[in-house]
């Protein structure tokens, strides 16, 4: 018996059938970026019944004691999108979520070193470095922003404006510091921390501005009033070579608890960023990140790219290594 469809009808059909496929590959795509956040992984944690935590590692004798801090805005340009220039370069939207920026205004998955050194930036003292983490956000109301509903991936609500942002760098509390190479890549956190499991990588603290020798790596409830903060501190001992790794992280590594670096490294400014935020008791917050990490706080994290001119960066270090506390 012959084919019941004939020749004739089988290609219309064939068409037909490609059309309602990709019709839906699309319609599926479509949800999964314009899905509402997924749940959210506490925990939500009063920090008024968090003991106060313990004191860093006293100074000795040689230690580089001074501050510098570097002003750079609260991000008032808007300055945000979904690269990595860090771990992902030269990939559009290749970290599924959304950072903010200060510092270097051009900065995107396809910046170059020259194309850094050329941009504009909202630092004073002419640093064009780049500072990023990824952005926190209000899941009770919807956001209308270009770049709130960008990232997909569960990635939506409002996004929370910075009240504050605190650019800072510090010395070694057992010696002095040398300068940071130019084009220096750092990351601080780990954006997988959530299914990795263990928390080695966790180095975000939450907290709120009322209580600065309380910390928590959960979401922070804070008394009316006081801003929710967030403190990402880098690794600071450097292996004296390199200025990025393939795994982002081992030329450039955390001193011990003392804050003496590994053998191999030597210290250089450690860099600390202070974001504040304006959060009503009660709020529900999200941190942007990878789907399966469900917004958890502890995938909290921040990148670095070191663009300051060498005259800069020695004015910084001597300011350090001098124990003295400079504005830039």
């Amino acid at each position: 018996m012959g084919n019941p469809l004939g020749k004739e009808h089988r290609l219309p059909l064939l068409l037909a059938c490609l059309v309602l496929a990709l019709g839906l590959i699309a319609a599926v795509l479509g949800a999964s970026r314009a899905a509402g956040p997924a749940s959210v992984v506490g925990p939500y944690v009063d920090l008024r019944r968090v003991p106060p935590g313990a004191a860093g590692p006293a100074p000795g004798p040689g230690a580089s004691t001074g501050t510098v801090t570097v002003e750079c805005g609260r991000n008032e340009e808007g300055h945000w999108n979904e690269d990595n220039l860090v771990v992902s370069p030269g990939v559009r939207a290749g970290a599924h979520h959304t950072h903010a920026y200060v510092g270097n205004l051009s900065a995107d998955a396809l910046s170059t070193d020259a194309s850094l050194a050329a941009a504009a930036t909202s630092c004073g003292g002419g640093d064009r470095s780049v500072y990023y983490w990824p952005v926190l956000r209000r899941t009770d109301r919807a956001g209308s922003g270009p770049h709130e509903g960008a990232a997909g991936h569960g990635n939506a609500g409002e996004i929370l404006r910075e009240a504050s942002v605190r650019v800072e760098f510090r010395g070694s509390p057992v010696s002095g510091v040398v300068a940071m190479p130019r084009f220096l890549r750092a990351i601080t956190g780990d954006a997988v921390a959530y299914t990795a499991g263990g928390g080695a990588g966790v180095r975000a603290r939450w907290g709120c501005s009322g209580l600065p020798d309380r910390s928590t790596t959960g979401y922070p409830r804070c008394p009316a009033g006081e801003l929710v903060t967030r403190t990402l501190v880098f690794p600071s001992c450097w292996n004296g070579l390199d200025t990025a790794s393939p795994d982002h992280r081992s030329h450039l590594l955390f001193p011990s608890a003392s804050g003496v670096c590994p053998q191999g490294t030597f210290p250089v400014p450690e860099l600390r960023l202070l974001l504040a935020y304006a959060v009503a008791p009660g709020v529900p917050l999200a941190l942007d990140s990878f789907p399966e990490q469900r917004h958890s706080p502890l995938t909290d994290h921040a990148m670095f790219v070191d663009v300051m001119t060498d005259a800069r960066m020695g004015e910084l270090v001597a300011c350090l290594n001098e124990g003295r506390h400079c504005r830039m």
